[in-house]
């Protein structure tokens, strides 16, 4: 570990200490884990303390880590993902929070702590049903507003659940059931002798 990322490991169990549940370096990058709990509070710590000062949210994202690596996951199902940037300190950190219930997954908003997360929670929200507590204006964004489900979510079907068309006769734009048939498409790997003209 270079002695830059070793110095933000100790700024961060200094300022945070048993707010972290785990940290992480891997390919040159810190990683952290906050506790659901502790994670608006540790927010504005990481924003405003000497130091640390990550003062740009860069990303806010949810993910699904229901059959992570094709396996069977153990644990929590969703987390939320912050990638922050301190420009005074030329520092970047991840931050992880693990939602506590697969069934219906929330955190706090940190729109409050960086006014750029509104739509970043609006996306996380409309994909994987993320809710944010505090958010005011929490309202798909990308989806129709009818639009049933989460299509980021693992557990959606590929081909969504409905299908939209315009109809002639009623001269508007109709939903329906999905009309395409599910396949699997397996691409080809294994080529035979001579296959596309080449030869081994």
């Amino acid at each position: 570990m270079s002695s830059k990322l070793e110095r933000l490991q100790q700024a961060l169990q200094q300022t945070l200490g048993d707010r972290i549940a785990l940290l992480a370096v891997a390919c040159g990058e810190m990683t952290i884990d906050v506790p659901v709990q502790h994670y608006l509070e540790a927010c504005a710590l990481l924003r405003d303390t000497p130091g640390l000062q990550f003062e740009q949210l860069i990303d806010l994202c949810g993910v699904d880590y229901q059959g992570y690596a094709n396996q069977p996951w153990e644990g929590r199902r969703f987390v939320v993902v912050l990638h922050l940037l301190s420009v005074h300190c030329n520092q970047r950190v991840r931050v992880r929070v693990w939602c506590e219930d697969d069934g219906l997954p929330r955190v706090a908003s940190v729109k409050g702590v960086w006014s750029c997360a509104d739509w970043f929670e609006r996306e996380a929200f409309d994909l994987y049903g993320i809710v944010f507590d505090g958010h005011e204006d929490l309202r798909r964004l990308l989806t129709d507003y009818g639009f049933i489900g989460h299509p980021f979510r693992k557990d959606f079907p590929v081909s969504g659940t409905v299908e939209m068309r315009y109809d002639p006769e009623t001269r508007r734009v109709i939903y329906q059931p999905v009309t395409i048939e599910p396949r699997e498409i397996v691409p080809r790997i294994v080529r035979e002798e001579g296959y596309g003209g080449l030869k081994h």
